[in-house]
């Protein structure tokens, strides 16, 4: 292949979850186009695959308003300057890989310079603040969807879209492979395995670690055979460990480097922080009680915003009540503890989500890197 022709993309992506999609997504773009080159801001596992990380998309981590507007003289200056380097360099194409906040004003600014520019992920519209529908037809060409009722969402407001999949539905065998990620985290078959998912944020740690770590030590009390793993995202070890002297010393639990996904695999249910990591859970088949806390003022102005009675994302793509939620002042280690012994004490419950999962997974694998790849290039003119 003429490498000549490879196009070169400026991409941004922010938290744990952005690095992993884009990283999928490079995977795809390597594979149609060998020689293709991107940089902007990006994490370790895009740097796995050749990206020029300009910034660490760390940097990006911020939640909810009071942490934006702690850290939005950082931000800004991070932004200007990326819009400069881009404008400078003009790649083929921009990718900003969800954080919309962020990345919606940089496309509408580097849009109206001439670049092309492709959102991937579609910003939740049809589930709180519908009016950023409008600020993402300014900002983007394309856009690459995740879920498949989205792309005909957005047409009605004129943003061209295509579904794609989601790259987990990829990555994530079918058959979860419980054996093999057991052993890998030296974890017997006999034990009763629970994942500690506290999220990947700082505030996250603050707000959520507390009552998870504690209603794990009330169900560690009761089951001898119960073994605790909590995956802990890069440079949040410090956080979880206060967390746990602070909240439940003494309780035994495997703190994991990442891995996660392993976590996931061995477990036979999940405590876990609303966002990407259930519908990672729900991938991997398990029983999960999603919680979700936030700094008050956050959680007073975003309360009244919602559209849809759930808000973890296996519950919206089922449109039921299939897991647990618990938010806020609803989310104390009592109720969080009774979830999972209700969990725990119905097998049959378990197999029918199991079962309604696998449905799930089914429709989003869709080869989402080849789909975004195609999708990239019909923008490029290259279809």
């Amino acid at each position: 292949m003429d490498t000549s022709t490879a196009p070169r993309l400026a991409m941004v992506a922010g938290e744990a979850s952005g690095d992993l999609l884009a990283s999928l997504l490079l995977q795809g773009l390597r594979a149609r186009w060998p020689g293709l080159s991107a940089g902007g801001i990006g994490g370790p596992k895009m740097q796995a695959q050749g990206f020029d990380t300009w910034w660490p998309s760390h940097k990006l981590s911020v939640f909810g308003y009071v942490d934006a507007l702690r850290h939005l003289p950082e931000l800004l200056a991070i932004r200007r300057a990326l819009r400069q380097r881009v404008l400078a360099e003009r790649p083929s194409v921009f990718v900003g890989i969800d954080a919309p906040d962020f990345n919606f004003a940089l496309e509408r600014a580097l849009r109206e310079q001439g670049l092309k520019t492709v959102h991937f992920v579609c910003p939740s519209i049809w589930a709180w603040r519908g009016e950023r529908v409008k600020t993402l037809a300014a900002a983007a060409d394309h856009v690459l969807c995740l879920f498949p009722f989205e792309p005909a969402l957005l047409a009605e407001h004129g943003v061209p879209a295509s579904f794609v999949g989601h790259p987990l539905a990829d990555l994530i065998p079918l058959q979860p492979p419980r054996a093999a990620a057991r052993a890998a985290l030296g974890l017997d078959d006999e034990s009763t395995v629970l994942a500690l998912l506290p999220g990947s944020r700082r505030s996250e740690i603050t707000h959520i670690a507390p009552p998870l770590l504690q209603a794990a030590q009330a169900l560690q009390r009761e089951r001898s055979d119960l073994r605790l793993v909590l995956p802990v995202a890069p440079g949040l070890r410090p956080l979880i460990d206060e967390a746990l002297a602070r909240h439940a010393p003494g309780l035994a639990v495997d703190l994991l480097d990442g891995r996660s996904h392993e976590a996931l695999a061995a477990c036979d249910l999940t405590l876990i922080a609303s966002g990407t990591a259930t519908l990672e859970a729900a991938l991997f088949k398990r029983p999960m009680v999603v919680v979700y806390r936030l700094n008050a003022f956050n959680h007073w102005l975003m309360k009244d915003k919602a559209y849809l009675p759930w808000f973890s994302l296996p519950n919206i793509l089922l449109r039921d009540m299939a897991v647990p939620e618990l938010i806020q002042d609803a989310a104390t280690p009592q109720a969080i503890a009774d979830a999972a012994r209700a969990w725990l004490d119905d097998p049959a419950r378990r197999d029918a989500l199991h079962a309604r999962f696998t449905e799930l997974h089914l429709s989003l694998r869709q080869d989402t890197a080849q789909c975004a790849s195609h999708a990239i290039a019909q923008v490029l003119g290259q279809a």
